[in-house]
């Protein structure tokens, strides 16, 4: 389980705008979902996607975004999860063939109920009680809904409602969606706690989860399903399994699928990517925690060399499938965890993952020095990991640089040193270390 890393080390003042290649290729046809993609939690690479960002109808993934307003909210101090509501008129705009805990105006219910029918029951009359509650009303709320949208950077989602009702501007992307699964998972795990219920029941109405997969597997615990007409069968999915990694031992991903034909498709369609991605990909800690990039020159102040660190480890995610043919899912081997080829000569054959991988980093320096005073975040280094010559990932590395500026003693010392050495230095040189 050897990872071979390489550093390549430029100098640059633009950041690189290359896209990073998935992982994996699959057959899309070999994948029954109008549109996919297999999201890692920890690096944020896509592992694998098709139409990804094709705007769709999301259907009840919608509730998702409630869920994280509504948590965030909780985690800010503004909600309890104790507080209790009473159920106001809104709840009288849910129609009777929709989804629901069957709430009256003037019942009183808590906070966390209402996440557990929200999440667990699908209910639209949990959602729009949550979102009066939160916002003042529901038109409110959606703004808000869209506000948390772009500063997740789900560029191709609008909101119209909290439900996720089928309406003309009412879409969203599986890589929208993936994205803010991460967010849910990274910023409010508390919303495991009720994805993963396997069933709720409120005022003697008994409701099973429709996510089949948490009774299948224990690592599987949440996200949301989805149903409309329009949508078809939809699914948010995760699990966190261990690696047996002692720099990463425990991994998550997100794998969303939208356009299926049936409840049972949905699940079976992200299970299989689910699987496959965890056995032919693996995470690797590319950046140390705290190592040194490089140290930049610095004018005008005591600090003669400014160092750059990473801030934290810097996880990247690689492929352990090196064959040049693309991944027919359908003859995935869920059995063995294995990819089943056909080469063509008849001859099926299963292909193991790799135990080592090569990756290289180009590590592009974006300031050739740093002259004082300087009190503010910048972006100091682009670190581009590449895998079998493909771009796998882009790692921008900002510092919060405070520096001083010299008082006028410092600064006449500075000119009579920098006038003696005029001759065989001009300038400070950036020095930069090597990683991996």
């Amino acid at each position: 389980m050897k990872a071979v890393i390489y550093l390549i080390v430029s100098l640059s003042f633009f950041c690189s705008t290359l896209v990073n290649a998935a992982l994996l290729n699959l057959v899309p046809e070999s994948v029954e979902a109008q549109a996919w993609t297999i999201l890692d939690t920890q690096s944020g690479q896509v592992i694998a996607e098709h139409n990804s960002h094709v705007q769709r109808a999301p259907a009840s993934l919608t509730k998702m975004m409630v869920a994280y307003i509504t948590l965030k909210e909780i985690q800010a101090g503004r909600l309890r999860k104790d507080e209790i509501l009473t159920a106001t008129p809104v709840v009288s705009t849910v129609m009777w063939d929709e989804s629901q805990m069957y709430l009256k105006a003037g019942e009183q219910i808590s906070i966390d109920h209402l996440l557990a029918g929200l999440v667990v029951m699908s209910a639209n009359d949990a959602a729009v009680t949550l979102a009066e509650r939160i916002a003042g009303d529901v038109p409110k709320f959606v703004a808000r809904m869209n506000q948390e949208a772009k500063a997740l950077g789900m560029q191709d989602t609008h909101f119209q409602n909290p439900a996720g009702i089928t309406m003309p501007e009412h879409y969203s992307t599986a890589a929208d969606l993936a994205r803010l699964g991460q967010a849910l998972v990274n910023q409010t795990p508390d919303y495991l706690n009720y994805s993963k219920q396997q069933s709720f029941s409120y005022n003697n109405r008994f409701h099973n989860a429709t996510n089949r997969l948490l009774k299948l597997d224990p690592t599987v615990d949440g996200l949301k399903t989805g149903f409309t007409k329009a949508a078809g069968y939809n699914l948010a999915l995760t699990a966190k399994r261990p690696t047996m990694q002692p720099d990463s031992p425990e991994r998550r991903l997100v794998v969303v699928v939208m356009g299926t034909p049936s409840a049972a498709k949905r699940a079976e369609v992200a299970y299989s990517l689910m699987n496959m991605a965890y056995s032919y990909t693996r995470n690797e800690v590319a950046i140390k925690d705290k190592q040194l990039i490089a140290e930049l020159p610095v004018i005008k102040s005591t600090l003669k060399m400014f160092k750059l660190e990473s801030p934290k480890p810097q996880i990247i995610t690689t492929s352990l499938y090196d064959q040049p043919y693309a991944i027919d899912l359908k003859t995935y081997d869920m059995v063995n965890q294995r990819i089943m080829l056909n080469r063509g000569d008849g001859i099926i054959q299963a292909i193991e993952p790799l135990q080592e991988t090569q990756t290289h980093l180009n590590v592009e320096i974006n300031q050739k020095t740093l002259t004082a005073p300087l009190a503010k975040i910048m972006q100091l280094a682009t670190v581009q990991v590449y895998q079998n010559n493909q771009l796998i990932q882009t790692i921008s590395l900002e510092e919060d640089v405070r520096i001083e500026e010299a008082n006028v003693l410092q600064k006449i010392i500075f000119w009579f040193q920098q006038l003696f050495t005029f001759f065989s230095s001009n300038e400070a040189e950036v020095k930069t270390y090597p990683l991996g």
